[in-house]
């Protein structure tokens, strides 16, 4: 039980969450990129259409990876932006989605 109490102290002290922060930022802005070139290209063509199923795997792996570790910093001391959280949960439903589309062969 100390040990628990003692990595959460270890982890509040600001240099984990720093960490995680500037990884989400840069999350950000990659997705919001993907996005803008997703808008940009005609309706009806995917936005991940390139990539197999086991990238997109490992990128739903990755994401899940990333949104535990914000809301564990999230848990620990409020995030800057707590969205960040939502946008993340709905960027793996987004690939979620389309790796079923690529499974059913649609």
């Amino acid at each position: 039980m100390e040990q628990i109490a003692q990595l959460i102290m270890e982890l509040g002290q600001g240099g984990y969450k720093m960490d995680i922060e500037i990884e989400y930022k840069e999350y950000l802005i990659s997705s919001k990129i993907k996005s803008l070139n997703g808008r940009i290209n005609s309706i009806g063509t995917e936005e991940d259409s390139g990539e197999s199923l086991e990238d997109l795997q490992a990128k739903i792996q990755e994401d899940q990876l990333r949104l535990k570790k914000l809301e564990f910093a999230h848990a620990i001391s409020p995030l800057e932006n707590p969205m960040n959280i939502r946008a993340l949960r709905r960027d793996i439903a987004r690939i979620k989605t389309e790796l079923k589309k690529k499974e059913m062969g649609i």
